[in-house]
């Protein structure tokens, strides 16, 4: 139904900002919400961000509330994370996840998932 490629990822110090996005394929794009995941060397995977169909509702875990914003385009197929004030422990692989349910994309129980870029942040 829907693949995932996710982009952006990179090697940056404290402080700066990076963009993911998540490109994705399919006719039904626009019906599935979108999350992000990310997971550290040793930890296990952990929510990151949401966004509904629409656009209209976003979700953040407190660890990156006030630094990251989840957006999407129905019109080009792709989600993004901005990542501002990047910190050390932002350092993971970061995957996009999608589901009709915003909810599922919040628990790591949705549908699909893309393979993953590496975000390193460096101090």
């Amino acid at each position: 139904q829907v693949q995932l490629v996710e982009s952006g990822g990179g090697l940056v110090q404290a402080g700066e900002s990076l963009r993911l996005s998540c490109a994705a394929s399919g006719r039904t794009f626009s019906t599935y919400a979108m999350g992000w995941f990310r997971q550290a060397p040793g930890k296990e995977r952990e929510f990151v961000a949401a966004i509904s169909r629409g656009g209209g509702s976003t979700y953040y875990a407190d660890s990156v509330k006030g630094r990251f914003t989840i957006s999407r385009d129905n019109a080009k197929n792709t989600a993004y994370l901005q990542m501002n004030s990047l910190k050390p422990e932002d350092t993971a692989v970061y995957y996009c996840h999608v589901d009709p349910r915003v909810g599922a994309t919040m628990t790591g129980q949705g549908a699909y998932w893309g393979q993953g870029t590496q975000v390193t942040v460096s101090s």
